[in-house]
């Protein structure tokens, strides 16, 4: 067992977070104040080669796994720049395409993904199903040699500023007649395909959006695979991926909110020349907060491991704790960080209040708490499905 990571590893966290903290957390909620993308980090982290760590080498990206995209992931949270694009293109949308795509879709949309000048989000999630595809309402039927898609997704991350769109839908096994899962590369300007943005509570430059379908007609080749069968293991690709890479852009926020409070609580003093950190009721709680964000990182990094040896099953179980565990460390990271701050945290320019709504979300999307305590009841416990 090794905790240590590689030096290319240490070079990478080094140099993301040098670029991170060029732009920094008054960057990104002047961006999303503003109604705009953080158009330049994202270029500037593509040009630099950190947005394609996991794209292998022989289509320009960097060769590495999902370890060294956390790492990005990580290190741009932890400089208040938490980028929800990069799980949805690199880690889903790149990972299903480059295990599960035939060699033609590798050559054509990879290249982009490693230089960052391609964004694919992700659209599985519909107003009545959730995330749950046995359910899923989107389908896909064919029509001569194409494919039309009919069906509603929501909460989709990023449309506005995507190329394409990776569509979950299902389609109909001719010999059973059953509906199985079976991915879509759409163009974003597709006609057939509209978009509502949904107004959301969350200090972020990525929006949200209810998309709909209506006959979208797609070639054969925009479907994900040589054929309908690679549906449900692409689509299971790109999960654990998801929920490492959500998990490391949580720790990288409770990171960024502990280290400004405890810079904070340092400096702050109010009586008799003490700093307020020295009053146990104020450090301890900090200091509770940061043993829960190191140990949600170590099981993210376990997971990251676990997937990058490709033990797939083992990586699920800790894909899962990981993003559990950082979903509540990072929401009491950044809540004990405004306490700690008074009424100051909860102004702008403090910079830790702004980041309630994202902390929030991370205990909900891109899966619950809930389902994941049901997942490690039956999986891990043996626990009879409760649902």
């Amino acid at each position: 067992m090794n905790f240590d990571p590689t030096d290319e590893q240490e070079q990478l966290r080094d140099a993301v977070r040098a670029l991170g903290r060029r732009y920094g957390h008054d960057y990104f909620v002047a961006k999303a104040r503003a109604g705009e993308h953080t158009t330049e980090l994202w270029a500037e982290a593509g040009r630099l080669g950190y947005l394609g760590v996991n794209i292998p080498a022989e289509y320009g990206g960097g060769g590495g796994g999902i370890t060294e995209l956390a790492i990005v992931c990580e290190e741009l949270a932890a400089a208040g720049c938490p980028l929800l694009l990069l799980v949805v293109s690199p880690a889903i949308a790149a990972t299903v395409i480059n295990r599960h795509g035939t060699e033609a879709q590798r050559k054509r949309f990879l290249p982009g993904f490693a230089d960052g000048s391609l964004k694919v989000v992700f659209a599985i999630t519909e107003p009545e199903a959730g995330s749950n595809f046995h359910r899923l309402g989107t389908v896909a039927r064919r029509d001569g040699d194409d494919w039309l898609l009919s069906g509603r997704k929501c909460f989709i991350s990023g449309v506005d500023e995507a190329k394409y769109v990776l569509v979950v839908a299902r389609t109909e096994d001719a010999t059973t007649g059953r509906l199985k899962p079976a991915l879509f590369v759409v163009p974003a300007d597709a006609p057939g395909l509209t978009r509502s943005k949904l107004d959301m509570e969350i200090v972020s430059p990525e929006n949200q959006f209810l998309l709909y379908l209506d006959d979208v007609r797609l070639p054969a080749d925009a479907l994900v695979g040589e054929s309908v069968d690679a549906g449900l293991p692409a689509l299971f690709s790109g999960l654990n991926p998801e929920r490492i890479t959500v998990a490391a852009m949580g720790a990288g926020t409770g990171r960024y909110a502990i280290e400004r409070a405890s810079t904070y609580t340092a400096t702050r003093k109010v009586w008799g020349g003490r700093s307020i950190g020295s009053h146990q009721g104020v450090s301890h709680p900090l200091a509770h907060a940061a043993v829960q964000v190191e140990l949600a990182r170590l099981m993210i990094y376990k997971a990251a491991t676990l997937y990058d040896a490709g033990r797939d099953l083992e990586a699920g179980v800790s894909a899962n704790m990981a993003k559990y565990a950082t979903g509540e460390a990072a929401a009491l990271a950044v809540d004990t960080a405004v306490q700690v701050h008074g009424g100051a945290g909860m102004t702008t320019e403090y910079g830790v209040a702004t980041l309630l709504g994202a902390v929030r979300a991370g205990r909900i999307a891109p899966v619950s708490r809930e389902m994941i305590l049901n997942y490690v009841a039956q999986h891990v416990l043996n626990q009879e499905k409760s649902y």
